[in-house]
């Protein structure tokens, strides 16, 4: 990696394991028996979209859920199944990341929400008690605080210019490929990680 001196990290699939069945699963326990058909991998349509932009409120998210199945039961249960394909982060690539800030100026890019990233936080500190995700990176970046989301260019550029990075100096490391795809656009390294592989299996030397 003698030409990279930034590095971008995906968070979902990338840095936290994930089981979208999971959620898919649970959704259909619900009552939504067509849930994959609204969210997937690397997709997102109609208010997920939305909601990864943060254009819509937690409250107006789970309403929306609550419609599109005709769904009559508690908030908690649409936020536990939400939050159902979040795993946790092996120590062995957070480890990883705490190597490799020594080297390189470390960001971290993910399409997320509201919900999932106040689990996800508290899946990190069960984790790793006293540390912050947020830390182990110079900025982080989240697409409902962004009010942007990858494969759009222009989020790319935003963080790119915000930062000062030169773009051809700059590897971009997700697993989905249409994310990777709007990275090289955008003028950025694009490593894309294929089902299996993780970021340990990369040679950072």
């Amino acid at each position: 990696m003698e030409s990279i001196q930034n590095i971008i990290f995906d968070l979902g699939g990338v840095l936290i394991d994930l089981e979208n069945k999971r959620t898919e699963r649970a959704f259909v326990d619900l009552g939504i028996r067509d849930f994959s058909k609204y969210f997937g991998h690397g997709f997102a349509a109609s208010f997920f979209r939305d909601y990864e932009l943060g254009k819509i409120s937690d409250e107006e998210f789970i309403n929306e859920l609550k419609d599109l199945g005709n769904l009559n039961v508690p908030d908690s249960e649409i936020i536990r199944a939400w939050d159902a394909l979040l795993l946790d982060f092996p120590a062995e690539r957070i480890g990883l990341l705490k190597k490799l800030s020594s080297r390189y100026r470390l960001f971290l890019f993910s399409n997320t929400n509201s919900l999932h990233m106040k689990t996800v936080r508290k899946i990190f500190e069960k984790g790793f008690p006293g540390e912050s995700l947020d830390s182990i990176f110079e900025k982080a970046y989240y697409s409902h605080e962004l009010k942007m989301r990858k494969p759009d260019i222009d989020s790319y550029r935003h963080i790119v210019r915000e930062n000062g990075l030169d773009p051809s100096l700059t590897l971009f490391v997700d697993d989905a490929l249409v994310n990777i795809e709007g990275a090289r656009a955008a003028g950025l390294q694009g490593l894309f990680l294929e089902p299996g592989k993780t970021i340990l299996d990369i040679s950072w030397k």
